[in-house]
Parts: C-alpha cells; structure tokens; sequence
C-alpha cells in the first residue's frame, strides 16, 4: 500500500489537478483567502471532483511543513511512473524516442535548487532527472512546492553509483556532456541533437572527481561577468534549453 504524500501551493496542487486528479485524497484550502485565485482554484477542484475541507492557515502550515503553502494543501496517493532508469529507457526506445535528453546532478542538496532543477527540465522537455543516492536531496514537499507541479511529471531518479550509471548510458550511446568551467569548448559548440545526458555539480564544488573522468566530454558556460559560476538551476536551464533549441532547429 503506497503512502500519502503532501503537496501545497497553487502549482504544485494544481498540476495534479489536471494530471491525475483521482489520485487526491483531498485538498485542505485556507476558508479566508477568498481572492480570485482561490476562487479559479476552488472551481477546478470541484469540477474535478476533489474532497474539499476548510482549513486555517496554521493547520495547512503543520502538514505542508511549511508556511509558503499559499493556503492550499493536498494529500494525495502517488502517481505511478517508470520504476528504473531501465526501465524509462526502454520505455523511450519503445516508443521511437531516438534522442533522450536525460539531466545529471551530482551533489545538489538544496531542496530549493532541485526543485527549480525538476521545473527547468520538465519545462525543456527532458525526460529524466537522475542523482546518487547518498549526495543528492529526495523529492519533499519544499520539492514540490519549487517545481511548481514537474515533481510529479518528471522522473527522478536516485541512484547508487553514479559513475556506474554514467557508464550505463555510455553503453546505450547517450553521450555524457558534462559542465566545468576550465572546459576547452562552450555548450554551445557541441552537438546535442543525438542521445545526451547533461552532468551538472552543486555550485561551489562542482561535479566530483570520479564523475568528471566518467564524462566523455567537457564543456563550460561563457561566463562575461564578474561572477564564476552560475546556480545549478540556472546552469541546468542553459544547457537543457540549448539542447531543445539545437533539436528544434533540425527537425
């Protein structure tokens, strides 16, 4: 029997509205918010059949876990999604998907940095993100509150060893295109129009040594400024964005 889990804010709940909406246990909502963008949330949930229940904002507060909810909260049963890595390959290779655009982040344990990481890559049309197991932050609420509604489309997986994965892609001809700011090319003399997996480290450490060998190749973002390095969100965002304009501009 699968675990109820929480998810708050208008995005997170939202999404789930529209995706899955039977799989809402039921929606707490804060019964003094009655601005027009409670009202359009309230309207949803009723047309999609959702058990609704008046809430203050202290309570709403205790099972999100926190106090950016927004006044809306949700327990929900989890989606069912490709259980493995192998799985979701196959699952592509099935379906014809030629080019998977996978996303790799080593090191991010900034619940705030993968959210936003999960949003950029579901919005780029990724189709997995992947990260170790023992240096990387799992799906939470704050998860889900930052990726305003892509912790429930985008798959995540947490894997043992890194480095080994890196070398199960390579075995399937994903190229591993990694980040590093002495990198000889930029991200954008590279092709990624083929299958490709973009390896990012947490800013500040970067990628781990081990992760860096396994690469097959190396590239930078220009950086013009003053600054070294971008946040690892907005690092994901440049590279995975490249990547769809290069596959949008050979079809």
């Amino acid at each position: 029997m699968s675990t109820p889990k929480v998810l708050f804010g208008f995005h997170a709940v939202g999404v789930r509205l529209k995706t899955a909406p039977q799989s809402i246990i039921e929606i707490y909502y804060e019964a003094t918010r009655r601005d027009a963008r409670m009202r359009q949330f309230l309207d949803r949930a009723r047309e999609a059949g959702a058990r609704l229940i008046e809430a203050d904002a202290l309570r709403i507060a205790k099972l999100a876990g926190s106090h950016g909810h927004q006044g809306v909260a949700a327990r929900v049963e989890p989606v069912a999604q490709a259980t493995s890595l192998d799985e979701l390959l196959e699952d592509l290779e099935a379906a014809g998907t030629a080019q998977p655009l996978l996303l790799v982040l080593d090191g991010v344990t900034d619940p705030h940095n993968l959210g936003a990481c999960l949003r950029v890559a579901d919005g780029a049309g990724a189709h997995a993100v992947i990260a170790p197991k023992d240096h990387a932050v799992g799906i939470n609420a704050t998860v889900a509150k930052v990726a305003s509604g892509a912790a429930e489309t985008m798959p995540y997986f947490m894997v043992t060893n890194l480095a080994r994965t890196l070398g199960e892609l390579k075995e399937r001809n994903i190229w591993c295109i990694g980040t590093s700011d002495d990198a000889p090319k930029t991200i954008y003399q590279v092709d990624l129009k083929g299958p490709v997996a973009l390896v990012l480290g947490a800013e500040g450490d970067g990628m781990r040594q081990l992760t860096r060998k396994t690469c097959d190749e190396l590239v930078s973002i220009p950086m013009q400024g003053a600054v070294e390095s971008l946040n690892v969100s907005v690092a994901s965002g440049v590279c995975l964005y490249e990547a769809l304009r290069q596959r949008t501009a050979s079809r």
